[in-house]
């Protein structure tokens, strides 16, 4: 590749052609800073903070749109620039609800931590007219304050580009721009999926989850209630960075204790459902495979993927897998199986999850999630929230000892961990259908074909004579572009798998959310899913159908995979909503 050589402070710098100053300065080591920017989905230089000065220019230029040229000499911290952007963040200040200790991003908002490090004050601050926004509630996941917005439009950008979606957008002109639905709808009267996308872009506490901590600390202190935790596989590999650690930390061990020390009866492990729902799914894809069901079947796991396609593409619902979701599956199983086992009434059983997606404060009030009579999950809280509760209650995680989750509800395969990263539902759902189909055992149990974090990936194995074609997608926008394609006859596969979020639950909306800089340089998605692909390499049994707890959960209760009972407890259905946006 062609390289351009320019100056950089009076620094010689050798970057690629085309690169934008902004991409040539993090070359030669220096991070200008943005507020709006994001790279391949908000690249608009609106935001005025990453300014700098170019020899010969006549004013100050967004270094994150300007292309750099042969012999271009670049400045990144005069006292000019650094006026400019002390005056931009100012004057951004002006109209921001600047209530900084009662927010939930304090410490962690990229306007606060550029306010400090630029050394701006109260004093000076451009007050004056301010346009006051209610906050909007209707979601069921998330709130919007558009009192804190600074019109960033990162939230936008995902919504429509990563997504497919758009139900968020600029209203109004001038002074009165504000980021809202169309005909200031509420957000929870539009199709929006409840993927969270927008809250894990948002710089500062304009977007956040519904939190529902204070409900999980009442249930903990009810001693009339039997309260259980059950935690998805994409969670331990995010929430040690919100005490500190390096991106792709393993925090399982300290996480179990963690929740043991809040006070939780059991500690159970979602992985348990996941290699359940393979057993289901596996019997359910061969069953439509041997006896002419709707195909392609795809998967069902991610709630903001069946959310879209039960508003986006009404007409493929019956090729969703009728299959609950691992967290659902969980909550079923404990107020059915595990309340019969412990004597317990299922109304007595208060089942929390903690999961890295914020669709699953929608999934649990789902119709059709209720094996028992009662909700199959209670409360689902993300892992910030999970992070706010251990913080709340004082409890040291970083020097916590690694502990185990409780069994039978806790063990699992390799199969099941993988479940967090896009690819993986399609890598354990193959381990165990090939088995099944051929009656033999797998001599490489890794589908290498669907793993990675390319937004769509296809593969064709042949299993017992049959050529299986998969697909995999990740991202909404995927998913339109993939399904799009099967709709048309343009392409035709068997089994697709669906993940909601790009990259999987990794870099779910309820992850821990990092700074524009981190997101532009490190690739979130593959750091975090290397964790559960490292867990599941060293585990003893990576196939689901090899799970003793799993066979034994058939054994005395469930008969068989799709079996009646297990139909009634372990399987949903879905419904076409009207298309708002």
């Amino acid at each position: 590749m062609e390289n351009v050589n320019i100056k950089i402070n009076g620094v010689p710098v050798s970057a690629p052609k085309g690169s934008t100053i902004l991409e040539a300065a993090r070359i030669s080591g220096i991070e200008i800073p943005t507020l709006c920017y994001l790279k391949d989905i908000n690249e608009i230089g609106a935001c005025r903070i990453c300014v700098v000065e170019v020899k010969g220019a006549r004013s100050l230029v967004a270094s994150c749109v300007f292309p750099i040229n042969e012999g271009m000499e670049i400045f990144t911290n005069t006292p000019v620039v650094l006026d400019s952007r002390k005056q931009t963040l100012q004057l951004i200040l002006s109209t921001h609800d600047r209530k900084c200790l009662s927010c939930v991003r304090s410490g962690n908002c990229e306007l606060q931590r550029l306010s400090n490090e630029l050394g701006v004050e109260d004093e000076g601050i451009y007050d004056g007219a301010c346009e006051e926004y209610e906050i909007d509630n209707s979601a069921p996941h998330m709130y919007r304050d558009n009192n804190k917005c600074i019109l960033c439009r990162r939230c936008t950008a995902v919504c429509e580009k990563t997504q497919a979606i758009g139900v968020i957008g600029a209203n109004e002109r001038g002074f009165k721009t504000n980021i809202a639905s169309p005909f200031d709808m509420g957000l929870g009267d539009t199709s929006c999926v409840s993927c969270g996308q927008c809250i894990a872009v948002c710089p500062t506490g304009a977007l956040n989850e519904k939190d529902n901590t204070n409900d999980v600390f009442a249930a903990l202190a009810d001693t009339t209630k039997h309260v259980v935790v059950q935690t998805a596989p994409a969670v331990r590999a995010a929430l040690a960075e919100e005490f500190g650690n390096p991106i792709g930390t393993n925090a399982q061990g300290k996480m179990v204790a963690a929740l043991r020390r809040l006070g939780f009866a059991k500690v159970f492990d979602t992985d348990f459902a996941a290699d359940l729902t393979i057993m289901e799914e596996a019997n359910e894809f061969l069953d439509r495979v041997k006896n002419g069901g709707v195909l392609p079947m795809i998967t069902s796991c991610s709630p903001g993927w069946i959310k879209y396609c039960e508003h986006y593409f009404p007409d493929m619902i019956e090729n969703l897998s009728s299959c609950k979701s691992p967290m659902q599956m969980f909550g079923a199983i404990t107020k059915t199986y595990y309340a019969e086992k412990m004597g317990i009434d299922p109304k007595d059983i208060i089942m929390v999850s903690v999961m890295p997606c914020t669709a699953k404060k929608f999934e649990i009030g789902r119709d059709d999630e209720n094996a028992a009579g009662v909700p199959d999950v209670d409360i689902s809280i993300t892992t910030r929230e999970l992070a706010r509760m251990i913080k709340k209650a004082g409890i040291n995680f970083n020097n916590l000892p690694d502990e185990e989750f409780d069994n039978p509800l806790g063990e699992s395969t390799g199969a099941a961990v993988i479940f967090g990263a896009t690819g993986g539902v399609m890598e354990a759902a193959l381990r165990t259908a090939v088995e099944t189909l051929t009656g033999e055992e797998l001599p490489n149990l890794n589908f290498e074909n669907v793993r990675g974090t390319t937004g769509i990936k296809t593969a064709t194995y042949n299993v017992a004579g049959m050529d299986v074609k998969v697909a995999v997608a990740s991202g909404l926008a995927n998913a339109k572009e993939l399904l799009t394609k099967v709709k048309n006859g343009e392409e035709t596969y068997h089994f697709i798998e669906i993940m909601g979020c790009p990259g999987g639950c990794v870099t779910g909306g309820g992850q821990p959310q990092q700074p524009a800089s981190v997101m532009n340089t490190i690739d979130l998605k593959a750091a975090r899913a290397k964790v559960l692909y490292n867990i599941d390499k060293d585990m003893p049994k990576r196939k689901s159908h090899e799970n003793e707890a799993i066979k034994k959960l058939y054994a005395d209760y469930l008969g068989k995979p799709g079996s009646h009972k297990a139909h009634d407890i372990l399987h949903t259905t879905y419904v076409k909503r009207p298309l708002y946006k």
